[in-house]
């Protein structure tokens, strides 16, 4: 069976599978060994030659990524490679469930936080705002970080060869930082009728493993290699990025302001060479996507998780968080006034991902609202929180429709199901 390629088996019994498959090549190279008579020496000296096969539990390169799929998150398979998995069945539900499913989590808890801002910001009493959307909007991302959480611990207790074939991904391994993530908004979204003070360790609980994970990918980047940022730079990179700056905000929130300016200056710093890498699209970065995509809507999402951030750190929304904030309204802009080239694309889980930048910026612009009270500032403010709101809304039914009606949501995942070497092409 092709899934067991997948399955997750202990370092006994791999190497046990290991020798067994050691002493199946040594019987066949003898059984070729032993020819008939009759046979020419030119048949002996090729059977001589020892079999090859090829190990699919060996780690993926990170050009081979490149060079077997396609799209802008990398998840299409192109038409000249051949998938370890076959493509006219349907796979197990776990194979199929990929980690960008936390990018729902994501959405639906930057949601909480934009409404809890909605209800109880002074300068947004106008719109009155009722606390109701902000409780159902933050047991909803719960449910939803809860449920995804559960379901991917299962894929990596059963399938970690397809977990790990993720985290290898150039695109899926960025998504590793979205649990953490989300887990933050929820603490950062969380109902002011609770009453809730939050406890410094739960911030410590979820920045240890996005430190983690930072250096791990950071020192990829600064090591070069095949993983090297001006090769595997993509915007969805922002989401390695923008977790320092959502964790800057939440450490100021429990009250420790260095630790929050320490991770503030780590993204800071990250993001001027992303954002540099990415915008120079250099010859050997081959994850950038040619034509604009809702990933795109990433850009915006770094500064303004940093203008919140800092506030929350100084105190008001000053010079450094607006020059954020600023910068954050003229990448949304410039790719507002191109939307008619974001149509035609598939619909992915991964699209929730990008909803939370939009809920970034809308959140920004109602605390800078707040600091310059002016009816362009609230008009602002309300047409950024719609929008978002609305996208959201559309994101849900969407979801919905493809998870209940169509029976889409989960295709085959041919990102993790690719061969470790390139297909020999037919002449």
């Amino acid at each position: 069976e092709k899934y067991v390629l997948f399955r997750t088996r202990s370092s006994k019994i791999e190497k046990q599978l290991s020798r067994l498959r050691e002493e199946e090549i040594q019987q066949q190279q003898q059984q070729h060994h032993q020819l008939d008579p009759g046979d020419h020496p030119e048949q002996q000296q090729q059977s001589s030659k020892p079999i090859h096969h090829e190990d699919h539990s060996a780690q993926v390169p990170a050009g081979r990524y490149f060079d077997a799929l396609q799209g802008p998150e990398l998840e299409q398979l192109k038409e000249s490679e051949e998938a370890l998995l076959p493509l006219d069945q349907r796979w197990p539900f776990l194979l199929r469930f990929p980690i960008s499913s936390f990018g729902v989590a994501l959405g639906l808890g930057s949601q909480s936080i934009l409404w809890k801002n909605l209800s109880t910001v002074p300068a947004m009493r106008f719109l009155h705002a009722p606390e109701i959307i902000n409780t159902v909007l933050w047991f909803l991302a719960a449910i939803a970080l809860a449920g995804i959480f559960t379901t991917y611990l299962f894929k990596a207790i059963f399938y970690l060869e397809a977990v790990r074939r993720e985290y290898y991904h150039p695109v899926r391994a960025n998504f590793f930082f979205a649990p953490w993530i989300a887990a933050m908004f929820l603490a950062l979204g969380i109902p002011p009728s609770a009453g809730v003070t939050l406890h410094p360790w739960i911030w410590c609980c979820l920045m240890a493993p996005i430190l983690a994970l930072e250096l791990k990918i950071y020192g990829q980047w600064l090591s070069g290699g095949q993983r090297r940022l001006s090769k595997v730079a993509n915007p969805c990179t922002h989401l390695s990025v923008v977790g320092n700056f959502v964790g800057a905000l939440l450490g100021a929130t429990v009250g420790w302001i260095d630790g929050g300016i320490f991770f503030w200056a780590i993204g800071l710093a990250h993001y001027l060479v992303l954002f540099v890498t990415l915008y120079q699209r250099l010859p050997t970065n081959e994850a950038l996507p040619k034509e604009l995509h809702p990933v795109f809507f990433l850009f915006i999402a770094a500064p303004s998780a940093a203008s919140l951030a800092w506030e929350k750190i100084t105190g008001d929304f000053g010079i450094v968080s607006r020059i954020a904030f600023f910068i954050a309204l003229f990448l949304f802009s410039s790719l507002i006034v191109r939307i008619n080239f974001f149509r035609g694309f598939r619909f992915s889980l991964a699209w929730w991902a990008y909803t939370f930048p939009m809920t970034a910026i809308s959140i920004a612009s109602i605390h800078y609202c707040q600091e310059v009270s002016t009816p362009v500032t609230q008009a602002l403010a309300t047409i950024l929180s719609s929008v978002s709101s609305a996208t959201v809304a559309l994101l849900f039914v969407a979801t919905m429709c493809h998870w209940l009606v169509w029976k889409t949501l989960f295709p085959n995942d041919l990102a993790i199901a690719i061969t470790n070497r390139r297909r020999k092409r037919k002449r």
